[in-house]
Protein backbone atom coordinates (compact mmCIF):
# COMPACT_ATOMS: atom_id res chain seq x y z
CA UNK A 1 0.00 0.00 0.00
CA UNK A 2 1.43 3.34 -1.01
CA UNK A 3 0.49 6.77 0.18
CA UNK A 4 1.11 10.42 -0.51
CA UNK A 5 3.87 11.35 1.91
CA UNK A 6 3.69 15.15 2.15
CA UNK A 7 2.00 18.27 0.88
CA UNK A 8 -1.69 19.17 0.58
CA UNK A 9 -2.78 15.52 0.27
CA UNK A 10 -0.14 14.07 2.63
CA UNK A 11 -1.21 10.82 4.29
CA UNK A 12 -3.75 9.94 1.59
CA UNK A 13 -3.66 6.27 0.59
CA UNK A 14 -3.18 5.59 -3.13
CA UNK A 15 -4.74 2.72 -5.07
CA UNK A 16 -2.17 0.18 -6.28
CA UNK A 17 -2.19 -1.53 -9.65
CA UNK A 18 -3.39 -5.15 -9.23
CA UNK A 19 -1.12 -7.99 -10.30
CA UNK A 20 2.64 -8.13 -10.68
CA UNK A 21 3.00 -6.20 -13.93
CA UNK A 22 3.95 -2.97 -12.17
CA UNK A 23 6.48 -2.32 -9.46
CA UNK A 24 5.43 0.52 -7.17
CA UNK A 25 8.15 2.80 -5.84
CA UNK A 26 8.34 2.07 -2.11
CA UNK A 27 7.51 4.82 0.37
CA UNK A 28 11.12 4.67 1.61
CA UNK A 29 12.55 5.32 -1.87
CA UNK A 30 9.90 7.96 -2.58
CA UNK A 31 10.68 9.76 0.69
CA UNK A 32 14.42 9.80 -0.05
CA UNK A 33 13.82 10.88 -3.65
CA UNK A 34 11.59 13.81 -2.70
CA UNK A 35 13.96 14.88 0.05
CA UNK A 36 16.63 15.16 -2.63
CA UNK A 37 14.31 16.93 -5.08
CA UNK A 38 13.29 19.40 -2.34
CA UNK A 39 16.98 20.16 -1.81
CA UNK A 40 17.20 20.95 -5.56
CA UNK A 41 14.09 23.17 -5.16
CA UNK A 42 12.62 21.60 -8.29
CA UNK A 43 9.11 20.41 -7.31
CA UNK A 44 7.09 23.47 -6.21
CA UNK A 45 5.65 25.25 -9.25
CA UNK A 46 7.17 22.66 -11.63
CA UNK A 47 5.71 21.21 -14.80
CA UNK A 48 6.12 17.48 -14.15
CA UNK A 49 6.04 14.53 -16.55
CA UNK A 50 5.62 11.00 -15.15
CA UNK A 51 6.34 8.42 -17.88
CA UNK A 52 5.41 4.75 -17.39
CA UNK A 53 3.34 6.16 -14.52
CA UNK A 54 1.97 2.87 -13.14
CA UNK A 55 -0.14 3.99 -10.16
CA UNK A 56 1.12 7.55 -10.66
CA UNK A 57 2.72 7.62 -7.23
CA UNK A 58 5.63 9.94 -8.14
CA UNK A 59 3.61 12.38 -10.20
CA UNK A 60 0.78 12.44 -7.64
CA UNK A 61 3.32 13.15 -4.87
CA UNK A 62 4.59 16.07 -6.96
CA UNK A 63 1.07 17.47 -7.33
CA UNK A 64 0.52 17.22 -3.57
CA UNK A 65 3.79 19.09 -3.01
CA UNK A 66 2.83 22.05 -5.20
CA UNK A 67 3.75 21.18 -8.79
CA UNK A 68 1.97 23.48 -11.27
CA UNK A 69 1.02 20.64 -13.63
CA UNK A 70 1.58 16.90 -13.73
CA UNK A 71 1.22 14.83 -16.90
CA UNK A 72 0.91 11.11 -16.12
CA UNK A 73 1.50 8.82 -19.11
CA UNK A 74 0.49 5.17 -18.93
CA UNK A 75 -0.55 2.76 -21.71
CA UNK A 76 -1.59 -0.37 -19.77
CA UNK A 77 -5.37 -0.33 -19.24
CA UNK A 78 -5.41 -1.53 -15.60
CA UNK A 79 -2.65 0.87 -14.60
CA UNK A 80 -4.21 3.79 -16.50
CA UNK A 81 -7.49 3.21 -14.63
CA UNK A 82 -5.66 3.20 -11.30
CA UNK A 83 -3.61 6.30 -12.09
CA UNK A 84 -6.84 8.10 -13.07
CA UNK A 85 -8.37 7.20 -9.67
CA UNK A 86 -5.27 8.48 -7.88
CA UNK A 87 -5.19 11.68 -9.96
CA UNK A 88 -8.87 12.26 -9.15
CA UNK A 89 -8.11 11.92 -5.42
CA UNK A 90 -5.27 14.46 -5.42
CA UNK A 91 -7.12 16.86 -7.74
CA UNK A 92 -10.13 16.78 -5.38
CA UNK A 93 -7.92 17.60 -2.37
CA UNK A 94 -6.22 20.40 -4.30
CA UNK A 95 -9.52 21.76 -5.59
CA UNK A 96 -8.31 21.98 -9.19
CA UNK A 97 -6.92 19.71 -11.93
CA UNK A 98 -3.16 19.63 -11.41
CA UNK A 99 -2.74 15.99 -12.48
CA UNK A 100 -3.82 14.88 -15.96
CA UNK A 101 -3.71 11.28 -17.18
CA UNK A 102 -2.74 10.43 -20.76
CA UNK A 103 -3.54 6.86 -21.89
CA UNK A 104 -0.81 6.43 -24.46
CA UNK A 105 2.50 4.77 -25.15
CA UNK A 106 5.34 6.99 -23.95
CA UNK A 107 6.82 7.34 -27.45
CA UNK A 108 3.42 8.32 -28.91
CA UNK A 109 2.75 10.86 -26.17
CA UNK A 110 6.14 12.53 -26.65
CA UNK A 111 5.61 12.92 -30.41
CA UNK A 112 2.07 14.30 -29.97
CA UNK A 113 2.56 16.65 -26.99
CA UNK A 114 2.39 20.35 -27.81
CA UNK A 115 5.71 21.64 -29.16
CA UNK A 116 5.87 24.50 -26.67
CA UNK A 117 5.40 22.20 -23.66
CA UNK A 118 8.55 22.07 -21.49
CA UNK A 119 9.00 20.04 -18.31
CA UNK A 120 11.00 20.94 -15.20
CA UNK A 121 10.91 17.46 -13.68
CA UNK A 122 10.58 14.11 -15.46
CA UNK A 123 10.15 10.69 -13.86
CA UNK A 124 10.79 7.55 -15.92
CA UNK A 125 10.03 4.21 -14.32
CA UNK A 126 9.92 1.71 -17.20
CA UNK A 127 9.56 -2.02 -16.55
CA UNK A 128 12.88 -3.48 -15.41
CA UNK A 129 13.03 -5.61 -18.58
CA UNK A 130 12.54 -2.55 -20.84
CA UNK A 131 15.28 -2.61 -23.46
CA UNK A 132 18.11 -0.09 -23.62
CA UNK A 133 17.58 1.11 -27.23
CA UNK A 134 13.99 2.35 -26.82
CA UNK A 135 14.95 3.85 -23.44
CA UNK A 136 17.75 5.87 -25.08
CA UNK A 137 15.32 6.98 -27.81
CA UNK A 138 12.83 8.18 -25.18
CA UNK A 139 15.58 10.05 -23.30
CA UNK A 140 16.72 11.65 -26.57
CA UNK A 141 13.13 12.69 -27.37
CA UNK A 142 12.95 14.38 -23.96
CA UNK A 143 16.04 16.56 -24.43
CA UNK A 144 14.40 19.35 -26.50
CA UNK A 145 11.34 19.24 -24.17
CA UNK A 146 13.29 20.01 -20.96
CA UNK A 147 13.18 23.44 -19.34
CA UNK A 148 16.51 25.00 -18.30
CA UNK A 149 17.62 23.43 -15.02
CA UNK A 150 15.27 20.46 -15.43
CA UNK A 151 15.85 17.23 -13.53
CA UNK A 152 15.25 13.78 -15.05
CA UNK A 153 14.88 10.85 -12.62
CA UNK A 154 15.22 7.36 -14.08
CA UNK A 155 14.28 4.39 -11.88
CA UNK A 156 15.86 1.03 -12.80
CA UNK A 157 16.84 -2.25 -11.19
CA UNK A 158 20.00 -1.92 -9.12
CA UNK A 159 21.36 -4.74 -11.32
CA UNK A 160 20.88 -2.74 -14.53
CA UNK A 161 23.88 -1.04 -16.07
CA UNK A 162 23.97 2.74 -16.26
CA UNK A 163 22.00 3.83 -19.31
CA UNK A 164 23.77 5.46 -22.23
CA UNK A 165 22.75 9.09 -21.90
CA UNK A 166 21.92 10.74 -25.23
CA UNK A 167 23.59 13.94 -26.37
CA UNK A 168 22.12 16.86 -24.47
CA UNK A 169 21.56 14.95 -21.22
CA UNK A 170 24.16 14.43 -18.47
CA UNK A 171 24.02 12.24 -15.38
CA UNK A 172 24.81 14.15 -12.22
CA UNK A 173 24.01 11.53 -9.60
CA UNK A 174 22.64 8.14 -8.71
CA UNK A 175 21.55 6.37 -5.55
CA UNK A 176 20.88 2.71 -4.80
CA UNK A 177 18.06 1.60 -2.49
CA UNK A 178 18.04 -2.22 -2.27
CA UNK A 179 16.68 -3.49 -5.61
CA UNK A 180 16.14 0.04 -6.93
CA UNK A 181 18.61 2.51 -8.39
CA UNK A 182 17.70 6.10 -9.18
CA UNK A 183 19.69 7.93 -11.85
CA UNK A 184 19.58 11.74 -11.96
CA UNK A 185 20.28 13.69 -15.14
CA UNK A 186 20.00 17.27 -16.38
CA UNK A 187 20.24 19.08 -19.70
CA UNK A 188 23.87 19.57 -20.81
CA UNK A 189 25.25 23.08 -20.38
CA UNK A 190 26.51 23.37 -24.00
Amino acid sequence: MTRIIAGAAGGTTLTSVPGSGTRPTTDRVKEALFSRLDAYNVVHGAHVLDLFAGSGSLGIESASRGAATVDLVESADKAAGVVQKNADVVNKVLGWTAARVHRAKVETYLTRAADDLKWDLVFLDPPYDFEETPLIEILAALVPRLAPGAVVVLERSSRSAEPHWPEGLERFGDKKYGETRLWFAEPSAH
